[in-house]
């Protein structure tokens, strides 16, 4: 079909590969020896800086729910409507290939790995759970699996499970319903969240995430409105000020400010999601930013291919820690908080650099013949 119209979110690259980073430094500075944990430097940098770095999982879920919404709601203008299978068809290219070749490695190459170092493999995830896109709720229960390339996957489980219900939903619930959809949804995440007042049930279930993709696309209904658009554009830069330092208190002091009390737990990630809104929105509506991601080249480029960084950086720590283990390079606070983590994350970059060129660059080729919108 011919192609219709043209969208491109020229700031989104660049706050993909922050979410990436956030997500990575979270996951970095792994060390077994008490001498380095036990500094002052070590607690202040795993802790203060990127003890929250995991909430680059919940800017995907927000940017995912907001880029998702607004491209579905431009077909159903253009077209009169969505078209559900071609948009599974669109999904399933971008998403399940390097998500099944992660499957692959977690659960083949992973043990065979760790038995080659004289390592028991002790993996408590179920293949079944990675094959129906339901690890997110065994996460819950059983915890992180022995293969950490597997503990990433659980977001990517609850991403399928909302691509599943939301072209259906917003073709089911007539337009000028959406309002009160999306705040059906978050009411439910509301009510959940109160019932099952527990960190891993707020963090990894659906009835709790899908709060912030609802968030995200709540936003990209209401931009879509020309008087909501023009407000966006007119935001002054002490108002895109406060959005800025509302977002580094959460992210600094998350479990400070709101994790506390369980009234404010209930709609804290909510809360959370409405900031990164409008994050995403002054960088791409507003006139008066303070500056714009796209103009960050090199972290607009590596953003392109945030999807295989996010999945395959744990492959990128795993090697270079079993090197510095296997040549006594990881026995100094230097070592493990500038060596590991600077060659980790440069060979992330190379595996996804490569993994996107040769193995995920196909599928996305074949994925634009099911699109109605292009960049």
């Amino acid at each position: 079909m011919k192609k219709q119209t043209s969208i491109f979110f020229a700031n989104l690259d660049g706050l993909r590969f922050l979410c990436f980073l956030s997500v990575f430094f979270y996951h970095s500075f792994a060390t077994s020896y008490t001498y380095i944990i036990d500094t002052d430097a070590y607690h202040f940098i795993k802790q203060g800086i990127f003890g929250n770095g995991n909430l680059g999982v919940n800017f995907f879920f927000v940017l995912s729910g907001f880029l998702i919404t607004y491209l579905l709601l431009q077909e159903k203008q253009l077209n009169g409507k969505i078209n559900i299978i071609n948009f599974y068809l669109r999904r399933i290219l971008r998403i399940w290939p390097l998500y099944f070749l992660c499957v692959f490695f977690g659960f083949v190459v992973f043990p065979y790995c760790k038995a080659y170092f004289g390592k028991t493999p002790n993996e408590t995830a179920t293949f079944l759970h990675y094959l129906t896109f339901t690890s997110n709720f065994e996460g819950i229960h059983k915890g992180v699996p022995d293969s950490s390339i597997l503990g990433v996957l659980w977001s990517i489980a609850v991403e399928e499970q909302f691509y599943l219900i939301w072209p259906l939903l917003l073709t089911i619930v007539p337009h000028k319903k959406y309002n009160l959809l999306f705040a059906t949804i978050l009411l439910t995440t509301f009510v959940f969240r109160a019932f099952n007042d527990s960190y891993q049930m707020h963090e990894k279930h659906t009835l709790s995430c899908i709060g912030d993709m609802t968030i995200g696309a709540w936003g990209a209904y209401l931009v879509q409105q020309e008087k909501w658009k023009q407000k966006i554009a007119g935001w002054k830069q002490w108002q895109i000020l406060i959005i800025y330092f509302l977002f580094a208190c959460v992210f600094f002091f998350r479990r400070e400010l709101l994790m506390g009390n369980y009234y404010i737990r209930i709609v804290e990630r909510s809360l959370i999601a409405i900031i990164i809104l409008f994050i995403i929105l002054e960088q791409n509506f507003c006139n008066n930013s303070l500056f714009k991601m796209k103009h960050i080249k090199w972290a607009s480029s590596l953003g392109i291919i945030s999807y295989g960084l996010y999945c395959l950086h744990f492959i990128g720590i795993l090697v270079t820690t079993t090197l510095t283990q296997q040549f006594h390079l990881n026995h100094s606070f230097m070592q493990v908080m500038l060596l590991e983590t600077g060659i980790a994350l440069l060979l992330t970059i190379l595996i996804s650099k490569l993994s996107y060129a040769y193995f995920e660059k196909p599928f996305l080729q074949l994925k634009e013949k099911f699109s109605y919108i292009t960049k």
